[in-house]
């Protein structure tokens, strides 16, 4: 690509191949990649004090210092979702964030990983994408304390996330019982308001929404995590909603039913939907994890398209006992998450059932 010259305007998803949580590998080819590292088996036996490691998918990393303190540690990182570069920014670490609040954390500090395509993309706009970040951990009440950048052929941002947690209070993706009731925190529909970002068919208020959505911190992970009857936690990104219920299927050992008719949706999702605006991330999700679904008669393909589609930065995932339901939906609202919907719940079973 030709570097830009000072009249042009920078459109900074020009420079990638792919944008926001859309970025990540496949689950099933991550599986593979990752089936037989040595890392991969062993941990618990070898360093008890690591408390979560990469068994079951979990959102972060924890290691306990002592009976009432664990640090939480994460990475997260990817290519523009949008073109602003502020904005950038800011989407980029509210997601990297979210993966401390779903383990029921609080951030201490982060450090920036940075990979720009330098002399292609100005530095005024590199110094936009790092003070949206910045803006989100001052929001977030945590110091980016430092980092690592590279010269890199397509721009990257995100953030290494560091936090604590009592280790008695650290909510996974394994933990859900029978019964429980399935909270999501946020609307879906990033990934297809980003498909139809780019083909210049997202309304200004679509776009709004977007921006609200994914820069809106997941601060009510700490509170959920200190609830009674809170079994597990995760929050949705690149796999889709049903990539991510089925880490907490698996690792639980049980299945889920969820209502289509229940997603809270951005704006105009389902009609974009409809319209066949649809990443390519959700369909290679589907193609990674479709056999562990059963859709109900009459779904349409669009339909399907919901679930799989790849959310940036997306709501948590809460796993609790009924009794536990209005403490939950509290806790969502004080947090300012006003469209906190129960989709489903868990049950005896294997892989997802989807109903109308």
């Amino acid at each position: 690509m030709s570097t830009p010259t000072p009249n042009d305007p920078i459109r900074l998803t020009q420079f990638s191949h792919g944008g926001g949580c859309g970025c990540k590998i496949a689950p099933a080819v991550l599986r593979d990649i990752l089936a037989d590292t040595p890392f991969a088996s062993n941990l618990a036996a070898a360093y008890p004090d690591l408390l979560v490691g990469i068994e079951h998918g979990d959102d972060a990393a924890v290691y306990r210092l002592n009976d009432e303190q664990a640090i939480v540690a994460t990475t997260d990182f990817f290519m523009p979702i949008v073109d602003d570069p502020f904005e950038f920014g800011r989407i980029a670490a509210t997601n990297a964030l979210s993966d401390v609040y779903a383990m029921g954390g609080r951030p201490l500090f982060a450090l920036a990983i940075v990979g720009m395509p330098i002399g292609k993309l100005p530095n005024d706009v590199i110094r936009q994408i790092l003070a949206g970040g910045e803006s989100v951990c001052k929001a977030a009440g945590i110091p980016i304390a430092g980092g690592h950048s590279i010269d890199a052929p397509e721009p990257i941002y995100g953030l290494v996330g560091i936090g604590v947690v009592d280790p008695r209070k650290v909510k996974q993706n394994g933990g859900g019982q029978a019964g429980d009731c399935l909270i999501l925190g946020k609307p879906l529909g990033v990934g297809i308001y980003s498909a139809a970002l780019k083909k210049g068919l997202l309304s200004p208020d679509q776009y709004a929404s977007m921006i609200a959505a994914t820069t809106q911190l997941n601060t009510a992970g700490a509170d959920l995590a200190d609830t009674a009857g809170v079994h597990a936690m995760t929050d949705i990104t690149g796999f889709g909603l049903l990539g991510h219920l089925l880490e907490i299927t698996r690792a639980s050992k049980l299945s889920a039913q969820v209502g289509l008719g229940r997603l809270p949706l951005l704006p105009g999702v389902d009609e974009l939907a409809r319209g066949g605006h649809i990443t390519g991330a959700s369909q290679r999700n589907w193609a990674s994890y479709g056999s562990e679904v059963q859709f109900a008669d009459g779904i349409a393909d669009w339909q399907r398209a919901l679930l799989t589609d790849p959310q940036t930065s997306g709501g948590l995932l809460v796993s609790c006992a009924p009794a536990s339901r209005e403490a939950v939906f509290d806790i969502f609202r004080r947090h300012g998450f006003d469209r906190a919907t129960e989709i489903g719940q868990l049950q005896a079973g294997h892989n997802v059932a989807v109903a109308l």
